[in-house]
């Protein structure tokens, strides 16, 4: 009976013994035979291309390479004018309109005549003047022998004081030399001229023929406008990076874009948006903008250090990942993961994965997962 059940248990554990190296064997074929089918997929998805059918492809090979990036920031701006190129006419005195010459939008020189005023303290000081000269030129006549060396001093300054506060109140000194040329009284009736101070555009000329008009009131605004402002506001932290002489565009509808550059900072804050303002100077030679335009602005905001980055239209999605096509010495395509660190306007940077000098598709890589996922159905159909 002893013996019997030794025997049986015998068996037991060969049979035991049997189906665990039966287990084994047939653990490993199937290892065996994955290896092979990794093997084989692997096979399948390795594109070959000739020249000729990259360029019928529109397929594009570029080479990976440390970059400065450029993000682009996007910002609302209105345009104004450059108030270094701008110049406002306004009367010193108590003034009546008289007679304009210039009307608004119109192209004046530098000196053109603008208007012509007339002030009762204007003629007091026309007068005066002539007095002063007229007893100027008589002292200097009877000479320093004569009059008395006060008298011929204060002749000379009364004069000086004379001919300057009709200068302060707004004449010309050309027009002033002229009335003294004359010596007539009856031409010292208030009447004087206001000239453009620079070459530009009327912007502004709020005023009616007739109309009283007193001192520092802006009677015309002229403004060069071959070169505007763009004021943008943006969000401080958000404008931090932007500095002076960073590039920057501009545009009214979208599709033309004009050319500037970030030409000031403001250094306080709007009291009510809290924006930080940004001054974008632009070329408007060909008058495409206007000052009260709202217009959009886009700067590019670089990095100072250079990382690898490929061209966004590199990437696309295969199996869920996001990969890009590179190409090896052999002349085969190979999709490989992207393990991206950001996106910066149309290019990503790389984290890991790729090094500069590697040759990938930068055009055409939907070309190329096409030909990967037929290449797949296609094998699962012949199974």
């Amino acid at each position: 009976m002893n013996l019997s059940i030794t025997m049986i248990w015998a068996i037991i554990r060969r049979a035991l013994v049997a189906m665990v190296a039966t287990a084994m064997i047939f653990q490993i074929a199937l290892a065996e035979e994955h290896d092979d089918h990794d093997e084989h997929d692997e096979e399948e998805e390795a594109l070959v291309l000739t020249e000729s059918e990259r360029a019928d492809a529109g397929v594009e090979i570029g080479v990976v390479e440390l970059r400065l990036l450029a993000e682009l920031l996007r910002l609302p701006g209105e345009v104004i004018p450059n108030a270094y190129l701008s110049a406002k006419v306004a009367p010193r005195i108590t003034a009546q309109i008289v007679k304009r010459y210039a009307r608004l939008g119109e192209q004046v020189q530098k000196g053109q005549l603008m208007v012509t005023l007339s002030s009762v303290e204007m003629a007091d000081a026309q007068g005066a003047l002539l007095v002063a000269d007229q007893e100027w030129r008589r002292v200097q006549v009877l000479g320093k022998d004569v009059v008395s060396a006060r008298r011929y001093t204060e002749a000379q300054v009364t004069r000086q004081a004379a001919m300057a506060k009709i200068l302060a109140f707004g004449m010309i000194d050309a027009q002033a030399r002229n009335l003294l040329a004359t010596g007539d009284a009856s031409r010292a009736t208030g009447e004087f001229d206001l000239f453009a101070p620079i070459a530009g555009t009327v912007l502004q000329d709020e005023f009616v023929v007739g109309e009283l008009i007193n001192p520092g009131r802006i009677i015309f605004e002229i403004s060069d406008e071959t070169s505007l402002w763009v004021e943008a506001r943006a969000i401080a932290s958000d404008v931090r990076d932007v500095s002076i002489g960073t590039p920057a565009q501009v545009s009214v509808d979208g599709n033309e874009w004009i050319a500037g550059e970030v030409v000031q900072r403001h250094h306080r804050l709007d009291e009510i948006t809290r924006t930080q303002a940004l001054r974008i100077e632009v070329s408007n030679e060909e008058d495409q903008l206007h000052a009260g335009e709202f217009v959009q602005v886009v700067i590019e905001k670089t990095e100072t250090s250079r990382v690898l980055a490929i061209p966004k239209e590199a990437v696309v999605l295969l199996r869920g990942d996001a990969v890009l096509f590179a190409l090896h010495e052999d002349g085969d395509f190979e999709p490989v993961l992207v393990d991206a660190d950001r996106t910066v306007g149309d290019w990503i940077a790389i984290r890991s994965g790729l090094h500069e000098g590697d040759q990938i598709v930068v055009r055409g890589a939907f070309y190329l997962k096409s030909l990967l996922l037929k290449s797949e159905i296609g094998e699962g159909h012949s199974h």
